[in-house]
């Protein structure tokens, strides 16, 4: 196996989400195989994860500061605009300086490096530097129809239409890329973060759900479903961990639907195995997703799932009536259904959470890091 140098490119180094567990992740899978791994940040956190001490691989951040977003100098107000235009000035320069730094970086890389932007807003630094031949490979780590949504759609077509490989987190979410004319796409799942010896005795009454209290992950809905499906299964609770920008609404929300004797609010957790193991049943309620590393978690410990089928990615993971049950994306009536069938039973919830921890299996990290190997030996060719 060929030792490579790696740069993993993204918005932050270590922003607490999703994107950056899978990039420390990978990058410590890679690193563990010899390759020489570099996570390079545009901005700092403002939200910072625990990378650890001593990880496996170096991090580089651009900007001491967030730089900032251009203003518009379009029509007959922005030719006038002359402090919008000065600041769009001293904005591209900041961006061609840092750049550089990329290029810096990229030229001392070995022949048969990569280069993997995890995030299209990092790839606009990248477009600018010298790759020095290396291979671009760009990333989404969100849905087609949730891309959509926002303006990272145009900026996926117009950023990533000249890398040597698009890759998305599904077949169907490529397709549907493909079909709006990129022909470079690929798909690309998680890695399943961790495989725990023991799984959930999935005896506690608990409900729970792990994610950041925002309107993606959609726990206003959580808690719409909740007040369905408490009535019926008394005894039980829901507990949500996560903190966020909503979270004030959120408990005003659920102090006004009655639900402050069986909601408990248990904020930010390190220990998610601990978390997992402590529920029979867990619970997403998310508007958009791309592959669910909660999901995969969840599975692991052996906890059935329900969720909103919000993306490809959900189920991907999720065999309906197998190992989990899915719901129609913000259909909370039909969430609160799910729910109360995993609450009553319990010979359904045994056999689902047994599968689960089988079926997940097939994300284990060294499949998905052979299929990592085996891309950058097809495109260094």
């Amino acid at each position: 196996m060929k030792r490579r140098d790696i740069f993993f490119v993204a918005n932050e180094v270590d922003e607490l989400g999703g994107v950056a567990r899978w990039q420390a992740q990978m990058a410590a899978l890679l690193a563990e195989r010899g390759h020489r791994v570099t996570i390079v940040g545009i901005a700092p956190s403002e939200v910072p994860m625990d990378l650890g001490e001593n990880p496996p691989f170096k991090t580089v951040t651009l900007y001491d500061r967030r730089p900032p977003g251009r203003k518009p100098v379009t029509g007959v107000r922005g030719k006038v605009d002359v402090a919008a235009r000065l600041h769009n000035s001293r904005r591209e320069a900041g961006v061609r300086e840092a750049s550089a730094k990329l290029s810096r970086m990229f030229r001392t890389a070995a022949p048969g490096a990569m280069i993997v932007v995890t995030q299209v807003w990092a790839m606009e630094w990248v477009e600018l530097a010298d790759t020095a031949g290396h291979p671009v490979i760009g990333m989404s780590h969100e849905s087609y129809e949730y891309s959509r949504q926002s303006s990272r759609f145009n900026r996926v077509l117009k950023h990533y239409k000249n890398v040597d490989r698009l890759l998305l987190l599904t077949q169907e979410d490529a397709d549907m890329w493909a079909v709006r004319g990129l022909n470079n796409v690929g798909f690309m799942p998680n890695p399943l973060p961790m495989m725990p010896e023991t799984v959930s005795p999935r005896s506690e009454k608990t409900v729970v759900s792990i994610g950041r209290l925002s309107h993606q992950k959609g726990l206003d809905m959580m808690l719409d479903a909740w007040a369905d499906a408490a009535p019926q299964v008394p005894g039980w609770k829901l507990k949500l961990y996560g903190a966020g920008e909503l979270e004030h609404s959120l408990k005003k929300q659920a102090s006004d639907l009655g639900l402050d004797d069986s909601v408990e609010w248990a904020g930010q957790t390190r220990d998610v195995v601990g978390a997992l193991h402590g529920a029979s049943v867990f619970a997403q309620s998310s508007r958009g997703e791309g592959f669910p590393l909660a999901l995969l978690e969840a599975m692991a410990c052996g906890v059935p799932c329900a969720a909103f089928d919000c993306a490809p990615g959900v189920h991907e993971i999720i065999q309906d009536g197998v190992d989990g049950l899915l719901a129609r994306p913000g259909n909370t009536p039909e969430l609160a259904r799910q729910l109360v069938r995993l609450m009553q039973d319990q010979e359904l919830r045994d056999r689902m959470g047994e599968a689960a921890r089988e079926n997940v299996r097939r994300y284990s990290p060294e499949s998905i890091t052979q299929r990592w190997e085996e891309l950058f030996t097809f495109l260094e060719r």
